[in-house]
């Protein structure tokens, strides 16, 4: 009965291990990518920002 119960916690423990390390690289890239789109939007060359000629500041 030991062995089962040892397996058992060996498992979840296995488990719990790998869903948290698909953690560790999931959340960076995501973040990274979030950072890489905003600062990629925010240099897009958007012509309603800009102001026409002779248009008071």
């Amino acid at each position: 009965m030991g062995t089962r119960a040892a397996r058992t916690v060996f498992l979840v423990a296995a488990i719990m291990f790998f869903a948290v390390l698909a953690l560790d690289i999931a959340v960076p890239t995501l973040v990274l990518c979030i950072m890489a789109s905003s600062v990629w939007l925010v240099s897009l060359d958007m012509p309603v920002l800009h102001k026409h000629e002779g248009e008071a500041a």
